[in-house]
């Protein structure tokens, strides 16, 4: 599935729960969209529970 169509689902599914349940439940949907999004990418393999709680390197610094 490509991510256009993947971005399509997660719109029309916040668009109805912000049409039905308001802005409680836009909100829900939203926070249990990203966490099962980063729950996929740790499934994937793309990310470890270290690039959380691991602090940057001097040499990362970014401005």
């Amino acid at each position: 599935m490509s991510m256009a169509v993947v971005g399509l689902v997660a719109g029309m599914a916040l668009g109805f729960a912000g049409y039905f349940g308001g802005f409680g439940a836009f909100v829900l949907v939203a926070a249990l969209g990203a966490i099962g999004f980063v729950a996929g990418r740790f499934l994937d393999g793309d990310l470890e529970p270290g690039d959380f709680f691991r602090g940057r390197e001097r040499g990362d610094r970014r401005r």
